[in-house]
């Protein structure tokens, strides 16, 4: 598995490389054009190294529009880079940067850093997935760990809804949240799907994925005591009527939170 960084310049030479960059097909033209578009944006080197394999290369994902992959810029930061998927039916990264822009000035998502028409770059978050994280919850003060993150989770999302902001795939929450490797932080990721002409419904979503949907619902009931189905519903009937800061307070405080 490769971890060290290779300078956006010498990608050219590893044909891995820039097919990951032009996923799934791309002309060599239109991928060292591509290579032109990542240093026009201040990206110094990428690592390809991540949980997912892309062919021969490992990347820190791959979804409906993009492929996303590890960067650096020449300050040394690290970001994380979302290349747009040559097949993907978005012409452009510019209304996905636009929610993500939207989700940051609700305090929410991974700082976005800069985009063009092929690239999203953003602020790398690291850590682990959530499912991943919960796996590896041990010891004292494991339950009070989860209570905080989900805490985190839910709160951000009441963020997202206050905002107008749908996320849409918050029910498949094991590919949309991290818990960073400072502090247990939860991060939500990935705003490809979201949109501001949907009724939000976060709240809802990540509140069904943590404490009713398997297999995310049973980890959780393993580490803590957790409300029965049918309390969790009755809550976020609830907490629907209203949204506001005070249904969220009930809310948290009906899910033990």
């Amino acid at each position: 598995m490769r971890r060290s960084y290779v300078s956006v310049d010498s990608v050219s030479g590893d044909p891995d490389a820039l097919a990951v960059l032009g996923y799934p097909r791309a002309t060599t033209r239109q991928k060292k054009a591509r290579l032109r578009e990542l240093s026009k944006l201040g990206i110094d080197s990428v690592s390809f190294s991540g949980p997912t394999i892309l062919g021969r290369t490992r990347v820190l994902g791959k979804g409906y529009v993009g492929v996303v992959v590890l960067g650096r810029d020449s300050g040394g930061r690290r970001l994380a880079i979302k290349a747009r998927r040559t097949d993907s039916p978005r012409p452009h990264m510019r209304d996905e940067a636009s929610l993500l822009g939207a989700a940051n000035a609700a305090g929410v998502g991974p700082g976005l850093v800069s985009y063009s028409r092929n690239f999203l770059v953003m602020q790398y978050a690291g850590g682990r997935r959530i499912g991943d994280w919960l796996d590896e919850l041990r010891g004292a003060g494991t339950s009070a760990r989860f209570r905080r993150a989900a805490r985190s989770i839910i709160s951000d999302c009441h963020k997202l809804d206050e905002a107008g902001i749908d996320h849409g795939e918050l029910v498949n929450i094991s590919k949309h949240v991290i818990i960073s490797e400072r502090g247990d932080r939860p991060v939500i990721i990935d705003f490809e799907s979201a949109s501001t002409a949907r009724r939000p419904s976060n709240v809802t979503s990540i509140t069904q994925a943590i404490f009713i949907s398997p297999p995310l619902a049973a980890k959780v009931r393993r580490i803590c005591r957790a409300p029965p189905k049918d309390e969790v519903i009755e809550s976020l009937r609830e907490y629907k009527h209203s949204r506001d800061g005070r249904a969220l307070a009930r809310l948290l405080g009906r899910l033990g939170l």
